[in-house]
């Protein structure tokens, strides 16, 4: 088992996943589409993600990573599809609701086979390279559909992604030995339900900064793009806006082990949060290009390591056998919020503005770095924990 095989394939599905949340938000935009309409297509990105997160895990856990990784491929390639097929806003509505679908199955198994590769000394670097590959997938995603839209058009742009997004396709089914199997056993025998896992205080906490930060790291990839064409930015210079985010989420995540190791997985995802509070304040006052590059690379800064932390902590702190289903719990948890938020904050888009969105997640996420000095301060009564 490999990897650096696993890490590729989720570059090239993370391109792909990326690349169509911009795609799909300025498409919608030229249809006549609304702040709100652009809410309800990020929160359809989430629906089915919801629903099945945990069962998603369960299976990963049961019949091992390989199958739902290449089903989740396919799904997303689908989805895809569909909008490179017919221009219109059913088709868009579509996509990102099957994109979703074959994401969620993909998005925990391959998180699932990290963890499973190695024992717990090499999961720390695995789990720093693993992020190191999804910056770069954030990074390329946005800018590749960026340039494609102004060069090709949209239908294009969908077709190059759907084209990235099969080729994680036959990659899994051409060296199916170089994924991981299976992950840990478990007795399936035994009752288990999913509501348990939140009895576990760590495992708990840790679930809703995961919420918390991908709120942040979500809205920015679907209102800086309507936030950009208000103020007159062209596609591409959107996506450097955006990719820009990625590239600092790269810096960071460079030397996430190093501050991780200085100031626990905590403290770093707590001053996350606070950087991130204060960047998202900043965007509404900014219209120059120049400007929004370095307060969206001060996101990054601030945001880049929060996703791989909250990871590695709900692998840490999962029951043993039960990794997956923790990890699909997670995901529950972000997609609750990832709904509700994107559908929330479009309201205040349409009815006030564009500034109150951004001043809302501001706040929200300010709440939740206030949360995470309590957590912060549990953790340094125990110095045993991660």
């Amino acid at each position: 088992m490999s990897v650096s095989f696993v890490i590729l394939l989720s570059v090239l599905a993370g391109i792909a996943h990326r690349g169509s949340k911009v795609s799909v938000s300025l498409a919608a935009l030229q249809l006549g589409a609304n702040s709100f309409m652009v809410g309800v297509l990020a929160a359809l990105y989430a629906v089915f993600p919801l629903l099945l997160a945990v069962y998603a895990g369960r299976i990963s856990d049961r019949i091992g990573v390989r199958y739902p990784i290449l089903l989740g491929s396919i799904g997303i390639t689908a989805g895809l599809v569909l909008p490179a097929l017919h221009e219109g806003l059913l088709t868009l509505f579509l996509c990102p609701t099957l994109i979703g679908l074959g994401h969620i199955f993909f998005h925990v198994s391959i998180h699932n086979a990290v963890g499973s590769i190695g024992g717990a000394a090499e999961r720390a670097k695995n789990f720093s390279s693993f992020s190191l590959g999804a910056s770069v997938a954030t990074f390329i995603g946005p800018s590749l559909a960026g340039f494609t839209i102004d060069a090709l058009g949209f239908r294009p742009t969908f077709v190059v992604l759907a084209l990235i997004s099969l080729v994680v396709v036959l990659l899994a089914l051409a060296f199916p030995r170089l994924v991981p199997p299976r992950g840990e056993h478990h007795d399936d025998k035994q009752a288990r339900r999913a509501l348990d896992l939140l009895k576990e205080a760590p495992l708990r906490r840790t679930l809703i900064m995961s919420g918390v930060t991908l709120t942040g790291i979500e809205l920015f990839s679907f209102y800086m793009p309507v936030y950009g064409q208000s103020i007159g930015l062209s596609a591409t210079r959107i996506g450097l806006v955006l990719s820009s985010y990625a590239a600092a989420a790269f810096v960071v995540r460079l030397l996430m082990q190093e501050l991780a190791r200085r100031f626990t997985e905590t403290g770093v995802l707590t001053g996350s949060l606070f950087i991130a509070t204060a960047t998202y304040a900043l965007f509404p006052f900014l219209s120059g290009v120049p400007m929004l590059v370095l307060t969206a690379f001060l996101l990054g800064l601030g945001l880049g390591s929060a996703q791989p932390l909250t990871i590695m902590l709900t692998y840490h702190h999962a029951p043993p056998g039960r990794s997956g289903e923790a990890l699909g719990m997670r995901l529950t948890v972000n997609k609750i919020t990832q709904i509700s938020i994107p559908l929330v904050f479009g309201g205040i888009g349409a009815v006030f503005g564009l500034a109150p969105v951004f001043w809302a997640n501001a706040a929200f996420l300010l709440a939740g770095g206030i949360v995470s000095v309590k957590d912060l301060r549990a953790y340094a009564r125990k110095p045993g924990a991660p």
